[in-house]
């Protein structure tokens, strides 16, 4: 799987790894070699960074799951307390 970018998205990380060529490195780099780059770090390490994303939202999916209870949880019985707070 390869994690695509939109057309606009794509054109600023590869103007941002230029800019960081320019910074960093000794020889910058062109638009091509940058686009080219990128598409290698898309496809072998976008795998892994969007896995990881889906397990850490499954995770909160699963702790809020999980606390469903108190999280909808409606106490009963509460009439009379609501009208002596009306009262005051």
């Amino acid at each position: 799987m390869t994690v695509e970018l939109s057309k606009e998205n794509r054109a600023e990380a590869i103007a941002s790894m230029q800019q960081y060529f320019e910074r960093n490195l000794p020889e910058p780099i062109g638009e091509l070699p940058a686009g080219l780059l990128l598409d290698f770090f898309l496809t072998e390490v976008g795998p892994l960074l969007y896995n990881q994303g889906v397990r850490d939202a499954a995770t909160r999916m699963t702790q809020r799951i999980e606390d469903l209870e108190g999280e909808l949880n409606e106490d009963a019985f509460t009439y009379w307390v609501k009208q002596k707070s009306k009262r005051r």
